[in-house]
């Protein structure tokens, strides 16, 4: 018994000192979004570095933000700045969590990835059609361009579908929509996909490509089809939860919809406000009401703390230190650069030279992801959207470039991500 105590024990060491250890000892086990506090990241020496976090909020009159480092999987920086709910006096913490917006189309992707590897379809597959996923005798005769029935799965996910928004896009255009088809209610996804099938393709599938929302709600419905749950539940139990992200929820579209330990939204200070989404009639605050957050669902509907996108981001980044849960050749393929007009799987460009890139911009709501060819990862979330729109993340990019310039070789040597729980709490 004894000698076999020994030879097990052996066996252990040598795993560890390869790298390669069970998943369960090397996987954060603790609930971050519960336990990581502004306090652990407190650094007399990167004071300086706050400061100027501090004046780039006041510049663009951001409310909260969150900043987050990581180098090869380790947590190493995780802070709020600012207000989760001003109004409250609530400040922000590294456990709070917030709108995404087109984050969510990485998340999207890797659940398409994970379908992939289980079997369930191919990013070749056919959306439309006969053969097609979607292939619902309803979806098939609301088709009218038969140029429908060439899309593929990785044509919506590179945004190459032929989806083009001529006047506005139709996720942001529910009341239009009500409208022109005479909706009492705001259609849901599926009655949505159906009026859009009516229409025709800008461009040939494959051949051109338009940024598009749309392409990934019907992602978002494929991944329903082929699993037969709704895209929430799938995603959370079988993709984020496997990543040992807890904490992310489709957001709702209302003040009082929050989420616990969601914060609260705001958008410029001369924003006139809109009409409802819905047609009622009623004017509401931009982020709150102003379109149908819930209805992007894989396009833009997650909420999530930068902690937690983090490590999502380092359970499919390729390395070891982290286990994965994809694959390394589903890793290769979302990753690949092939030029830089063509959109990676999920993220926005992937150049090995550069970093690779995803950000997301909605109303009350800016983020940005840039992962580094040396292994580090910053993640910038914000509750407060400004009059730049999308382009704010140009600024929050050089703002991380210079931090990461003169601050990287003195981040905390810490990994967060392995605190012990009950250290944490004591």
């Amino acid at each position: 018994m004894i000698k076999r105590l020994l030879f097990l024990a052996a066996v252990m060491a040598a795993l560890y000192s390869c790298g390669s250890v069970p998943e369960e000892s090397i996987r954060p086990t603790i609930d971050l979004n519960r336990v990581l506090t502004n306090e652990m990241s407190d650094s007399s020496v990167l004071a300086p570095m706050e400061r100027k976090i501090a004046n780039y909020m006041s510049q663009w009159q951001l409310q909260g933000a969150q900043l987050v480092i990581m180098r090869n999987d380790s947590l190493m920086y995780a802070k709020g700045f600012g207000w989760a709910d001003k109004e409250q006096e609530e400040p922000m913490g590294p456990g709070n969590i917030m709108r995404v917006a087109s984050v969510s189309k990485l998340i999207t992707a890797t659940g398409i990835m994970v379908l992939q590897e289980q079997g369930k379809l191919s990013i070749k597959d056919k959306v439309f059609g006969p053969e097609g996923i979607l292939k619902d005798s309803t979806y098939c005769s609301s088709i009218k361009d038969k140029n429908y029935y060439n899309i593929t799965v990785e044509h919506l996910l590179r945004h190459q579908g032929g989806f083009r928004a001529r006047i506005a896009d139709p996720m942001f255009s529910t009341a239009a929509i009500m409208k022109q088809n005479k909706l009492k209610t705001p259609p849901d996804n599926k009655q949505l996909l159906k009026i859009i099938l009516g229409s025709k393709l800008h461009f040939a599938p494959g051949t051109s490509q338009y940024y598009s929302n749309v392409g990934y709600m019907i992602l978002s419905l494929v991944i329903e089809e082929v699993t037969g749950q709704p895209y929430e539940e799938f995603m959370r139990k079988e993709v984020l939860e496997k990543a040992g992200c807890y904490g992310f929820r489709i957001a709702g579209i209302y003040l009082n919809d929050r989420h616990e330990g969601e914060v609260r939204y705001y958008v410029p200070s001369n924003d006139p406000g809109v009409q409802e989404y819905n047609n009622s009639g009623r004017n509401v605050v931009r982020c709150y009401g102003g379109n149908n957050i819930t209805a992007l669902t894989g396009a833009g509907a997650w909420v999530a703390s930068a902690p937690e996108l983090a490590l999502l981001v380092a359970s499919i980044d390729g390395k070891d230190e982290i286990p994965d849960i994809i694959s390394k050749e589903s890793v290769a393929a979302m990753t690949q650069h092939i030029d830089e007009d063509t959109y990676s799987l999920g993220w926005n460009e992937t150049d090995p030279a550069k970093a690779w890139v995803r950000t997301g911009t909605l109303s009350g709501t800016n983020a940005l992801i840039k992962y580094f060819p040396d292994g580090e990862c910053w993640i910038f979330l914000s509750n407060t959207s400004t009059w730049k729109g999308p382009s704010l993340a140009r600024y929050t990019a050089n703002l991380m470039n210079e931090l990461r310039q003169k601050y990287s070789k003195i981040l905390p040597k810490q990994d967060l991500f392995h605190e012990k729980e009950e250290d944490i709490l004591k």
